[in-house]
């Protein structure tokens, strides 16, 4: 199978969906020359008809998208970075989110808001935020973030599909990544989580960049310690299949969560708690959390006493296992920098 970068893997979804169904179009500040180069191609194909830049206001980009929405049309709004979001809330956490409920299902809102997020790259506290639990605590919308190129293609083309909001979070530091993808048609179901890789001894639950700088770590562990860590990547945060962690849990006995979003109030706390409420009998040791900082994020080399660090996610592991020995990472798994 031929591998894409993951920005070209985003890039696919959207030309084909376009091309399948003219109500899609891709709205955003520079969209048509989109920071993070998801976007060649489409306005040469088609048009400002269909990829409108717009001025800056959040506010109006997703409100109108709404509204676009609602009549019928499938929006793609790029929002460049995940932390602009809030500047244009109310019309996603107030509208889309709630009105197909409020209007007894009489009207559909097919929404994408395609949001980049995270840090590792010393862009500071305007511009590396990673904001799920955000998002997973309002009901009505949709989450999903992939962590590689399959899982990117086929989870956007799934989103602009659906005719529910989707928030679909894409990590900066996964843009130029690359992995196997499909040249035929394929999507990726929400509501299924996907073992990134299977083990024995402890359940890893990570998510989007986590998931490859835990793949890394994880390399590490057995290599030099002969741990085997099983990494369950739930690829969509709602619908969240918690029947695959749970099963997982049950056959490893213990469990790391390793989420780039805040430990306070997190993605975490709410899966360590589901796994309390569903396997607490299986475990052999208190589950542990490898999350940010409750700070803004520093800038520059200040961010990596804040974001979570390969170290930490070998010592959690350790630790969850009652290992007093140490795996030390120095110079072995590095975060990337922002492509």
């Amino acid at each position: 199978m031929r591998e894409i970068l993951y920005n070209a893997a985003l890039n696919e979804a959207m030309h084909e969906e376009m091309s399948r169904d003219d109500k899609v179009y891709y709205i955003g500040e520079e969209c048509a020359e989109d920071t993070w180069g998801t976007s060649t191609g489409l306005f040469e194909k088609f048009g400002k008809a269909r990829v409108k830049n717009t001025a800056i206001s959040e506010a109006a980009i997703l409100g109108s998208s709404v509204g676009a929405a609602m009549a019928g049309y499938r929006p793609i709004v790029n929002l460049m970075f995940a932390d602009f979001y809030v500047c244009g809330a109310d019309e996603v956490l107030n509208k889309a989110a709630k009105w197909r409920f409020a209007n007894g299902g009489k009207v559909t809102i097919p929404l994408v808001v395609r949001a980049p997020i995270g840090g590792y790259s010393g862009l500071g506290p305007d511009h590396s935020q990673c904001l799920e639990s955000l998002f997973m605590r309002t009901p009505g919308l949709k989450i999903a973030i992939p962590a590689t190129p399959y899982d990117a293609k086929g989870l956007l083309k799934s989103a602009i599909r659906d005719n529910n909001p989707v928030i679909f979070l894409e990590h900066k530091n996964l843009m130029g990544t690359t992995g196997p993808v499909p040249e035929e048609e394929y999507t990726v179901p929400f509501g299924v989580a996907d073992i990134k890789r299977a083990g024995t001894d402890v359940t890893v639950f990570a998510t989007g960049y986590m998931v490859k700088l835990m793949l890394d770590v994880s390399r590490h562990l057995q290599e030099e310690k002969g741990i085997s860590t099983e990494i369950v990547d739930p690829r969509t945060l709602e619908p969240l299949d918690m029947e695959t962690v749970i099963a997982s849990v049950k056959k490893t006995k213990h469990l790391v969560i390793v989420d780039e979003d805040t430990k306070r109030c997190g993605v975490g706390a709410e899966i360590a708690m589901q796994v309390m409420e569903n396997a607490f009998d299986y475990l052999d040791a208190p589950v542990k959390r490898v999350q940010a900082e409750n700070y803004p994020i520093a800038a520059c080399s200040m961010e990596k006493y804040i974001l979570p660090q390969p170290q930490e996610m070998a010592d959690a592991v350790m630790e969850v296992l009652g290992r007093s020995d140490r795996l030390d990472l120095t110079g072995k798994v590095k975060t990337a920098s922002m492509v």
